[in-house]
């Protein structure tokens, strides 16, 4: 009886293979495999896979796979599949296809009816979530806010009624703006675990609250990449007896109370279970 080899690369298959976030030796037998064998490597950076390649001791033609090229590389891609090369997909660190445009190549080989497998290895927000300290039963990962002011503040206002852990990346020079917003939507006494340069040798987890980490990161430089991990919305209910409030009324109860606008909106919002930007929306849009 002949035996089958083990981890055999199948000619037609797209092959997603993790690559390391930071720490080289993450990479798996498997994935050494696999890269060493399948016909081509697609990459969303072939300058740095080729330098992953170089450490490991594998040539191999590259070609780019990226956000820009997406469309038109996948039809390329998916025609030398289908006529029965195989293809290794890379992301610049860990899984490709999360956060990244390798869903789209996935979903067009599904639909051309091409088999698609995993090699799975070293993922940021899995790493991040096991360090956090927060809850891990159920989270939701959210990849990178939106940019644009409309979209991020939905965004914002969404994840202030979320009650599961949730899961953001963040790029250095914008760490700051986020965090504030962070604190500004969810409050200042929000959990938050930001994990920094993730299996590298400066692996940093700060675990604090949303406003120490605003304040953590006005003293100090923010460097390296980000993983923000927060803590969802404690869904407090109200007594059953209890009176119900329109944002409005709410705002203007607390400040009868002797506080200030900012502390009543804040007050307002917990009571009410939304977010501080919603109670300053609605409290506006009354007055007009």
């Amino acid at each position: 009886m002949i035996e089958r080899e083990k981890n055999k690369i199948v000619g037609g298959m797209l092959y997603l293979v993790a690559t390391p976030i930071g720490n080289l030796s993450d990479i798996s037998e498997r994935a050494v495999k696999t890269l060493s064998e399948v016909d081509f490597i697609a990459a969303e950076d072939t300058r740095n896979t080729a330098k992953l390649l170089m450490n490991l001791g594998i040539s191999k033609t590259l070609i780019s796979y990226h956000d820009h090229n997406r469309r038109e590389a996948g039809e390329r891609i998916a025609e030398r599949l289908a006529s029965g090369e195989s293809c290794a997909l890379v992301t610049d660190a860990g899984v490709p296809a999360i956060s990244d445009p390798g869903e789209d190549l996935v979903a067009l080989c599904a639909e051309r009816g091409i088999p698609v497998t995993s090699v799975p290895g070293a993922c940021a927000f899995i790493t991040a979530l096991t360090l956090s300290a927060l809850p891990t039963r159920r989270f939701v990962f959210e990849g990178f806010l939106p940019v644009k002011s409309k979209e991020r503040r939905e965004r914002l206002d969404a994840l202030s009624r979320e009650e599961r852990t949730f899961v953001l990346h963040e790029a250095p020079h914008k760490l700051r703006t986020t965090l504030a917003d962070l604190a500004d939507t969810l409050g200042g006494d929000r959990r938050i675990s930001v994990c920094r340069e993730l299996t590298k040798l400066n692996e940093e987890v700060i675990r604090v609250t949303l406003a120490e980490a605003v304040e953590y990161y006005a003293e100090r430089e923010p460097r390296g990449e980000y993983v923000l991990v927060v803590e969802g919305r404690v869904n407090t209910q109200t007594p059953s007896d209890a009176p119900v409030m329109s944002p409005e009324e709410a705002v203007a109860y607390y400040e009868k109370q002797g506080m200030n606008k900012n502390q009543a909106v804040k007050e307002a919002a917990k009571l009410l279970g939304i977010s501080r930007n919603e109670v300053y929306r609605a409290t506006i849009d009354d007055k007009n």
